[in-house]
């Protein structure tokens, strides 16, 4: 063998083993790089998980955060749409006009629109047309519609069992995110309780309601994807039963009123919630505030369905048009119970006649 031959081995040997040491080093390197990323990911992860988690828990400075700050978009909306025709009001049929059409637009509703404004009106004629009565006139006359009303979450008076509180709705309402709020809320205040997984339909949804149970320490009671969600709430109210916990919390699959077949399995949910150890004191149908005027077709739907005992008004701070309040219980009879104005558990609060209408108008 020459030399020259010799010297071409080593040097493709060397060639050779040089790039398999490239290889391995980049192989290394990827690997640490895709730790490095893995870790990266993990810890961004991790801080949206606390931000979030900090957001939902709220704070004490977000609880004193007035009702009045939370509604600036349905009062901006208010106010603007009255202009200067409450100033008007006391002496022009014109300007009251204009007063209907404001509190219309506001979702109060024709008919309670109509009323509350005739009945301002009367008021205003037996003062003696004072240029400075018309507002004060609406604001009495939103206060009497509203008042009146037990807003109270009603729990069962035999100490039998566990009070079952129902929650139902349509997609997106935000029915999870206030039984997981109410849950943390009603465990910080002694109850013992159960939350019923009854959204099958949506995994996250089970996932999302162990996350709110795990923070308030409450137990969970889940089902197989798909499962009877009938039969989910009838386990809890069971387990519930068996544990001395005084309060089950039933999360049920979004819905839209018009969907027969499954406003017949929400039937069947409230009779099975209500046929073992435990007896539902609160059916609470959860309306999202912006939908305005289609919050009462829902709510009419549900109600003859299950018997709605009380609404809780989510996003109410995002919406323009508060007045479906005033529309669900001037047409309904049910009670708004509680609203949400904001993320924090704490900006979940029970509903107020006299704050929401002083909000309104302040």
């Amino acid at each position: 063998m020459t030399l020259e031959i010799i010297v071409g081995l080593v040097v493709l040997a060397a060639v050779v083993l040089a790039a398999a040491i490239a290889v391995r080093r980049r192989r290394r390197l990827q690997a640490v790089g895709a730790r490095e990323e893995a870790t990266a990911v993990d810890e961004v992860a991790d801080r949206v998980v606390g931000r979030l988690a900090d957001r939902a828990a709220g704070s004490t400075e977000r609880s004193t955060v007035s009702l009045r700050d939370r509604l600036s978009k349905a009062r901006t909306a208010l106010t603007g749409s009255l202009g200067s025709a409450l100033e008007r009001a006391s002496t022009s049929t014109e300007a009251w006009t204009e007063v209907t059409e404001a509190l219309i637009r506001a979702d109060v509703g024709l008919g309670a629109s109509s009323e509350i404004v005739d009945a301002a009106r009367s008021r205003i004629e037996a003062a003696g047309h004072e240029p400075s009565a018309a507002k004060a006139a609406l604001q009495t006359e939103l206060r009497e519609r509203l008042e009146g009303y037990d807003r109270s979450l009603a729990r069962r008076s035999d100490g039998g069992g566990p009070s079952v509180w129902l929650f139902v709705g349509v997609n997106g309402t935000g029915k999870t995110t206030t039984i997981g709020k109410l849950a943390k809320r009603e465990a910080d205040a002694g109850s013992r309780v159960v939350l019923a997984a009854g959204d099958t339909f949506r995994a996250a949804a089970s996932d999302q309601l162990a996350m709110w149970a795990e923070r308030s320490s409450a137990h969970i009671v889940r089902g197989a994807a798909g499962a009877d969600p009938a039969s989910v709430v009838y386990d809890a109210v069971e387990s519930a039963a068996a544990r001395g916990a005084d309060l089950v919390l039933a999360d049920t699959a979004g819905r839209f009123h018009t969907e027969q077949n499954l406003m017949a399995e929400l039937q069947k949910v409230r009779r099975v919630a209500d046929s073992g150890s435990g007896v539902v004191a609160e059916t609470l149908l959860v309306l999202d505030a912006t939908t305005g005027q289609n919050g009462l077709a829902q709510a009419q739907q549900f109600t003859e369905a299950v018997d709605v005992t009380g609404v809780v008004l989510t996003k109410l701070d995002g919406s323009a048009k508060g007045g479906i309040v005033v529309a669900v219980q001037a047409e309904l009879g049910v009670p708004v119970k509680l609203v949400g104005v904001g993320e924090g558990i704490a900006d979940l609060v029970p509903f107020d006649t006299s704050e929401f209408v002083d909000a309104l108008f302040a």
